[in-house]
């Protein structure tokens, strides 16, 4: 998660929310991939179809060799990574972990690393931003500790391709208050990232109503 919230902060220096939430988006299918060779959740061979339309959706958004690589794109891939392995490591950990363990142990991790950094950071000087950085932590902290209750609870393909309703808010924040919105090729390259996630979230459907039936 450190390595997740430190990329993203260096992607959005030159990159859009709404960019940077589309990359995010193939999370899910490296989740998907990892699941199988990490925790022994195999994916199916439609599922892993899923997963290279889902890249043929980020490369379209990347556009290598099309145009100049955006100096904040690598970061933004990092992030989505570093979060995959996350959520990952959050499954395989929850089953014998408290929530309340989890949560503590990967918020002092960053905070031991992070300590040299305190010296040279910028302090916040108006009650406003110090309110904004608390909620910050707050709501961080908050849906971090649910991440963990949700995976102690249902498989990594179940639950994965729920982020992607983010990118509502994303798009919103991002023109309301940047005056940012995408260009054609990333809203066509998030279109068939969503849509591959959500074929994802539709087979998953379909394997469980098949269990079930079978018990």
């Amino acid at each position: 998660m450190f390595g997740s919230t430190y990329f993203n902060f260096y992607a959005l220096q030159t990159m859009q929310l709404g960019e940077t939430i589309t990359i995010t988006f193939a999370a899910p299918m490296v989740i998907a991939a990892l699941a199988g060779p990490l925790l022994g959740e195999w994916a199916g061979w439609r599922r892993w179809a899923a997963i290279i339309v889902a890249f043929i959706g980020v490369l379209i958004i990347a556009r290598p060799g099309f145009a100049a690589l955006n100096p904040g794109l690598p970061f933004s891939i990092a992030a989505m990574l570093s979060y995959s392995l996350y959520v990952l490591l959050t499954r395989r950990m929850a089953a014998t972990e408290s929530p309340e363990s989890l949560i503590f142990f990967s918020a002092l991790a960053p905070t031991i690393l992070m300590s040299p950094a305190v010296m040279q950071a910028v302090i916040p000087e108006t009650p406003f931003q110090i309110v904004l950085l608390l909620i910050l932590g707050f709501f961080g902290g908050l849906g971090h500790y649910l991440i963990i209750l949700a995976y102690r609870r249902a498989t990594t393909a179940a639950l994965a391709p729920y982020p992607f309703l983010q990118i509502i808010w994303m798009l919103a924040f991002g023109y309301f208050f940047f005056g940012q919105f995408p260009d054609t090729y990333t809203l066509c390259g998030a279109a068939i990232v969503i849509g591959s996630g959500l074929y994802v979230v539709h087979r998953e459907r379909q394997s469980r109503a098949a269990r079930l039936k079978g018990l």
